[in-house]
C-alpha cells in the first residue's frame, strides 16, 4: 500500500547525477547504474513507512528531529516527511563529512 508521494529536491537530483558521474569515472556504467538502481529502490520504499527511518546522529545532536535517513552503504538519503510527502533533501557518501554538509543544506535552507 502506497500512502506518501516522494519528492526530489534539485539538490537531491544533483547529488544523483554526481554520484553516477563518479562511479561511472572511477569504476564502470555498469556499477554505476546498479547503484543508481539500489537507490531508487530505497527512495521507492518510502512511499510506505517513511517514519521507519532513523534520525542523523549528526542533526539528533542539534536536537533537530524532523529529518531522517535510509542507508544503502556508504550512501545516505535524507529526508523530511510533511503530511503525506516526503521529501528528499541529500543523496550522499556516508564518508563525506556529514556535519557541514548537514549544515549547509538543511539548516541554511530553514
Amino acid at each position: 500500500m502506497k500512502c506518501f508521494e516522494v519528492f526530489l529536491t534539485s539538490d537531491a537530483e544533483r547529488d544523483l547525477e554526481e554520484v553516477f558521474d563518479y562511479i561511472t569515472e572511477n569504476d564502470s556504467v555498469t556499477r554505476a547504474n546498479y547503484v543508481l538502481d539500489r537507490i531508487g529502490k530505497s527512495i521507492a520504499s518510502l512511499t510506505t513507512y517513511p517514519e521507519r527511518g532513523s534520525i542523523p546522529k549528526e542533526l539528533l545532536e542539534l536536537g533537530i528531529h524532523e529529518y531522517r535517513q535510509v542507508i544503502f552503504k556508504p550512501y545516505r538519503l535524507i529526508y523530511r516527511t510533511i503530511d503525506k510527502r516526503v521529501y528528499v533533501y541529500l543523496i550522499v557518501d556516508g564518508r563525506r563529512d556529514m556535519q557541514s554538509l548537514l549544515s549547509r543544506r538543511l539548516l541554511c535552507a530553514k
